[in-house]
């Protein structure tokens, strides 16, 4: 006994118009990431610079434990509750993958350079680079890509410039590869 019902040509074109509906929504969605770590980010960067090159203090660095620590936390808890309510497709189960993997990376790559003694700045660029381009060419969407490309761009310029200028630039890499799209992301049609 046959138990499938056949689907009419309109109600075809309804499940696969609530699918790309449901597609677009969960693009818009991916833009609060880059918009919360690139204000995060952003601002850990240039206090980190500040406290660098203006002033005395030891602990130059805190900015980046404590603005990381509070973007896992926010990211953990939008990302459980969107994940509730939200329809999973291919290409966001992919992104949400690739930042899991590149989230793990960036820890290490600060771990091991700061155990080497140096700045992670030209690694969390290469790695912020490959995530932006990479997630903006599955979503075909262009001002991340040209984020990613920027960042990657930025990695390259930051062996040429000396250390205390590197979260100044680390900074203005954030702004233009993860904010900018960012907000053209959230503000984006499809």
């Amino acid at each position: 006994m046959d138990t499938e019902k056949t689907l009419s040509p309109q109600e075809s074109l309804d499940i696969i118009a609530n699918a790309i509906a449901k597609t677009k929504e969960n693009i818009r969605e991916n833009s609060f990431g880059f918009l919360l770590w690139g204000w995060l980010i952003t601002i850990a960067s240039f206090v980190f610079f500040i406290l660098l090159n203006y002033t005395s203090f030891e602990y130059f660095f805190i900015p980046f434990p404590i603005l990381a620590f509070l973007g896992i936390i926010t990211t953990i808890i939008y990302f459980r509750r969107r994940n509730i309510r939200s329809t999973i497709t291919y290409s966001s189960s992919f992104i949400n993958k690739l930042w899991i993997v590149l989230a793990v990376s960036f820890i290490l790559v600060v771990f091991i350079n700061v155990m080497q003694g140096q700045f992670p700045f030209t690694y969390t660029l290469i790695i912020a680079g490959i995530g932006t381009l990479v997630t903006g060419w599955t979503m075909n969407f262009r001002p991340l890509m040209i984020g990613g490309i920027i960042f990657l761009a930025s990695a390259v310029a930051s062996i040429y410039i000396e250390d205390n200028y590197k979260p100044l630039l680390h900074g203005l890499a954030f702004i233009v590869g993860y904010l900018i799209p960012g907000y053209l992301l959230s503000k984006s049609k499809s």
